[in-house]
């Protein structure tokens, strides 16, 4: 198998050994490259002989030498060097399976790539792993791997996820914990199905994969309005919520004492479904599993609440809104009546945005679009300018999820719009009017 070479960066070593586009990259040190995770590893090295096929057949050895981790300079068609992988699942709780049609190609994509969870944090099932992709795993000493879980039952993680194979798939895990590979892990909670008894199971089983398991994050299932012939599903109630973070937090508290680390975290999102304060920054020791909602929250307050000193209180005036979804605003209330208490002069209204286009049930900002923003503060007192959470938009572009564009919601609402990312401090900056 061979690589093509898109492109070559102009001065870099691969550049100097004259190799050119359109030329394909057999392998590196008599190592054969066959996607990127092959190519960075072994493109670190000093020393490098590269075999080389140019555009007429012909196959060449080419020597670099460079600085240890300095790039080689070869580009390529994808990051990935190939085709994305997709999902063979068919998980009971898949939100894709819930999106309305006519929505743009990429957001259909069901990711279960198992580099993209090395290079980028991405969660996969390990349904999709070659015994080469575990065997490289394991000698390139990958860590950590992402994995959603979901259960430990084999016959009810295939029946979840409609794959057969699925059961099989999870003694996966116990090579990569033998072979000293960190792994976190995520279990999509569905009321009454892998909750209750089956989660108590679950997380009895995971605590045996440690110290290889760093963190397991408990999250609950997201459901749409679009989810007709799929398999019934409903929301956590209050009492629910309250009773998987009871649970959670009764095998946390036993992790840290018999290993000094909590391990297992009910999101957020249970935390403000069942009405229970959110724990405090100790709690979350260093945020493993931010990138699913746990102690997301937590931080923003206490960078939000340390970024005072950063700030002169006085009596400046300031007339703004935010908008963000359901389940945060009144989290966000909190912290602008923290701020209003050093800063008089402070006009902020916050708006919940009821998510009409994906259904009420989904109260997260993350999937908020342009539509329901218009519709729903067109008309109502903004201020001089309105906040919005930055994780609304594609990933650096100014288009929500429905296409509706960042510039189109300025103007339906003639307000000035500044994007916040999550981070506590630039919360305030923003809500102040300070520049960077």
């Amino acid at each position: 198998m061979a690589v093509t070479i898109s492109g070559v960066e102009s001065g870099s070593p691969a550049a100097k050994a004259k190799i050119q586009a359109g030329e394909q990259l057999l392998s590196i040190n008599g190592q054969e490259i066959v996607d990127v995770l092959d190519y960075r590893f072994y493109m670190m090295e000093q020393k490098l002989l590269l075999e080389i096929r140019s555009v007429s057949g012909e196959e060449r050895t080419v020597a670099v030498k460079k600085e240890e981790y300095e790039e080689l300079g070869l580009l390529f068609d994808t990051y990935l060097m190939d085709k994305e992988r997709s999902c063979r699942n068919k998980c009971i709780f898949c939100f894709i399976d819930q999106m309305p049609p006519g929505m743009r190609d990429t957001l259909y994509f069901k990711d279960d790539d198992a580099r993209l969870s090395f290079l980028y944090g991405n969660y996969i099932t390990l349904t999709n792993l070659s015994e080469h992709d575990i065997e490289r795993t394991i000698r390139m000493k990958i860590s950590p791997v992402n994995i959603s879980v979901h259960t430990t039952n084999p016959e009810l993680r295939c029946k979840m996820m409609n794959n057969r194979f699925a059961g099989d798939s999870l003694s996966i895990m116990r090579r990569l914990a033998d072979s000293g590979i960190a792994m976190n892990a995520q279990l999509v909670l569905c009321p009454g199905i892998n909750d209750g008894p089956e989660l108590e199971r679950s997380l009895n089983d995971l605590a045996e994969y440690l110290p290889a398991l760093r963190t397991v994050s408990c999250v609950p299932v997201g459901l749409t309005k679009f989810r007709d012939g799929l398999f019934p599903l409903r929301p956590y109630t209050k009492e629910e919520a309250a009773a998987v973070i009871d649970l959670v937090n009764r095998h946390g508290d036993a992790m840290m004492e018999k290993h000094g680390q909590r391990v297992f975290y009910a999101s957020d999102e249970f935390y403000l479904k069942a009405e229970r304060p959110l724990p405090d920054g100790e709690f979350y020791g260093d945020y493993g599993q931010l990138e699913n909602g746990v102690g997301m929250l937590t931080l923003q307050r206490e960078q939000f609440r340390e970024a005072f000193s950063f700030f002169e209180a006085d009596d400046r005036k300031r007339n703004i809104s935010i908008a963000t979804g359901v389940a945060a605003a009144p989290f966000i209330r909190k912290l602008v009546d923290e701020a209003s208490k050093t800063w008089h002069n402070l006009s902020v209204q916050v708006y919940p945005i009821v998510n009409d286009f994906f259904g009420h049930n989904i109260t997260v900002a993350g999937l908020i679009t342009g539509q329901d923003l218009i519709a729903q503060l067109k008309g109502k007192e903004l201020g001089e300018e309105l906040l919005l959470p930055d994780v609304l938009l594609r990933f650096h572009e100014d288009v929500f999820l429905d296409d509706v564009t960042l510039d189109e919601v300025r103007e339906a609402l003639g307000v000035p719009i500044t994007m916040v990312n999550s981070d506590g401090y630039e919360l305030l900056r923003c809500i102040l009017g300070e520049q960077e």
